[in-house]
């Protein structure tokens, strides 16, 4: 069979102008969702710093209650992670500045050198306190403004009270969690799997075709994948963090427990894709011919992998996506099998993703390795045409002698 030559000279040009938009293109779509996922964070800071400031100023009476809107805001920030802590640390951060400055404040009084020397105590202070690092920022920015802003005689505590009612706003505001970050975990597994199902179908398409370029073209379009998984563990952390916030949506913990146990093995079905697409690209780099059934059973592989990622969506039975799984895996002991080494690295390559998405849908590892048969023939010994009386193996799984899958 003819070599196929590497990119074409001619098409080099437009592939550089491609790779050197994408990331542009890519970093513009990316700030956009961003955008939008931080959206319910942007109006909860706000609403919050508003009440914390009409609470201080209005039924309080403090004068200047710059400090009520200022801990709101901190304290909740812009993600779930930790945010009963950073209540906390705000609060305390601003209880030792407060303190420490309005003292230090009455016996050296203000100035450049009083600010360095107030701001290394209250730092040094948060530090033996073993705080973390947003404690002991807050109590140097603390320091400063109480420094700089000398409150009136007999309202220094009010600063303090400030904080504490800003504190108070934002924990009440952090057990007002919507339901968007506790079905984003979800979604962004759906859209994982379904990066892996792309894989594969641009995968089975090169095998098919040998061509170098569509098998780059694959290649260089699934390099994208680690901002797939960069998402879904962001998603997953942040599903965690606000269901610990918030005593109000305890029963979607199973969900979300469910979605965190299967995050590893939708990433390696996602590398075992990669490794896959790479291996089409050698054999088809050095012009070896890749036997057709192993283009079907790829392209099978991705239609089961889309059924896997619409019942994440849903949140429906993986039993279908489970059963069209273990009917491929069933199918590849029964390939023409070929003496080229790419052609045996494919096939185990396509049987080590399957295992993964099998697992994707709830089984065991015991399981998804039994559900692959032994490869019993010897490279060669069935002939060109073996796949041609080939049917389909029907392994129905008992979804009660397995475990329940996240979409179960």
């Amino acid at each position: 069979m003819e070599r196929h030559p590497p990119l074409l000279t001619e098409r080099l040009p437009a592939v550089l102008l491609d790779r050197a938009l994408r990331p542009g293109r890519r970093s513009l779509r990316a700030r956009f969702v961003r955008l939008r996922d931080k959206g319910w964070h942007v109006a909860q800071a706000a609403v919050a710093a508003g009440i914390a400031w009409w609470i201080a100023a209005d039924l309080l009476g403090h004068a200047m209650p710059f400090f009520a809107p200022i801990a709101a805001v901190v304290s909740l920030g812009t993600t779930y992670s930790q945010r009963l802590r950073r209540v906390a640390e705000v609060t305390a951060g601003v209880a030792i500045g407060v303190f420490l400055s309005d003292n230090l404040v009455h016996h050296i009084g203000t100035g450049g050198w009083q600010i360095a020397v107030i701001v290394a105590l209250s730092m040094s202070a948060a530090l033996l306190l073993d705080a973390g690092v947003l404690l002991v920022a807050q109590a140097a920015v603390v320091s400063i403004v109480v420094t700089i802003f000398v409150a009136p005689p007999g309202h220094a505590l009010t600063r303090w009270s400030d904080a504490v009612v800003g504190g108070a706003v934002a924990l009440v505001a952090a057990t007002v969690v919507p339901q968007a970050p506790l079905r984003r975990p979800r979604h962004k597994a759906a859209d994982a799997v379904d990066a892996v199902a792309g894989i594969l179908r641009g995968t089975a398409s090169s095998a098919r075709t040998g061509d170098i370029h569509v098998s780059a073209e694959v290649l260089d379009k699934a390099r994208d994948v680690e901002d797939v998984l960069r998402e879904l563990r962001d998603a997953a952390e942040e599903g965690r963090s606000a269901l610990r916030s918030s005593p109000f949506r305890r029963r979607h913990r199973d969900d979300l427990d469910a979605i965190a146990d299967v995050v590893v093995h939708i990433t390696r079905s996602l590398r075992s894709s990669m490794w896959l697409i790479r291996r089409v690209v050698v054999a088809a780099y050095h012009g070896e011919e890749i036997p057709a059934s192993y283009g079907t059973l790829i392209d099978d592989t991705a239609v089961a992998a889309a059924q896997v990622a619409d019942a994440l969506r849903h949140d429906t039975s993986m039993a279908e996506a489970r059963n069209a799984l273990a009917r491929v895996a069933a199918r590849t002991a029964r390939v023409t099998r070929t003496s080229l080494l790419s052609s045996e690295v494919i096939l185990a390559q396509l049987r080590s993703t399957i295992v993964e998405l099998l697992q994707v849908t709830g089984m065991e590892m015991d399981d998804a390795v039994g559900a692959l048969p032994v490869l019993r023939e010897r490279i060669g010994e069935r002939g060109p045409d073996a796949d041609a009386d080939d049917r389909p193996v029907v392994v129905d799984v008992d979804e009660e002698a397995r475990p329940s899958s996240p979409g179960a």
